[in-house]
């Protein structure tokens, strides 16, 4: 069972996604928060699979919210899932580099939710390769992040060749057949390059790689 906590400071939205969610088998919404203070507590007592919450709330908004999430080694498993009207704005890197998972527009299909929801609560990123390339258009700076720089020499060549991947959304398998590897093969250098860059997600991996001058936006647009 995929457990969800809701956090938005719209009741309508709360109500909304909560129907579709509670439909499915597989789903149980474990939680409720109008604001991102009452969020990151839910988060604590309820400790869920996924958390779906607004970038914008009053009290405290989304992206302290995740960063109090983070923050917390009890919600390690804790997968935050910003919810945007704008479809894609600075909140959106602000709240990744805090430690996001991905976001959705609040206007998702209903299809698209669930399965937003289902990829997050398996650790996946939610992060499709025109959003990332937006994002780095965008958002990114241009000059390496030194300490995040020194972080990327713990890595391999190998390992370093899959965040670069990572970085322009190419899922495991299309990782695999991009480097004549099997699927098992680049799961395993996914994660040992999380595991060495402390990074909770494939989300972080693509930030890490960008600040960090792996991969440079000029080659990915």
């Amino acid at each position: 069972m995929i457990r969800v906590l809701l956090v938005d400071d719209q009741a309508l939205i709360r109500g909304g996604f909560r129907a579709l969610l509670e439909a499915e088998d597989d789903i149980e919404v474990v939680g409720e928060a109008a604001d991102g203070a009452h969020g990151a507590e839910l988060a604590a007592e309820t400790v869920p699979d996924v958390a779906l919450i607004d970038i914008q709330m009053p009290v405290l908004d989304g992206i302290e919210a995740t960063r109090r999430i983070v923050a917390d080694p009890r919600l390690d498993g804790v997968h935050v899932v910003m919810l945007t009207n704008y479809g894609f704005d600075e909140y959106v890197f602000n709240a990744l580099r805090a430690g996001a998972s991905g976001f959705l527009v609040k206007d998702i299909d209903p299809a698209d939710l669930l399965h937003s929801v289902r990829v997050a609560a398996r650790g996946d990123a939610l992060l499709a390769p025109s959003i990332t390339r937006r994002l780095i258009a965008e958002f990114v700076s241009r000059l390496p992040e030194p300490d995040i720089g020194k972080s990327m020499e713990r890595l391999t060549n190998r390992e370093r060749e899959v965040v670069a991947l990572v970085a322009r959304g190419l899922s495991n398998d299309e990782i695999a057949q991009h480097m004549v590897i099997s699927p098992t093969t680049a799961k395993t250098h996914v994660s040992r390059a999380m595991t060495k860059l402390h990074a909770r997600d494939r989300a972080q991996l693509v930030v890490f790689a960008y600040e960090s001058g792996l991969v440079s936006p000029k080659r990915s647009l």
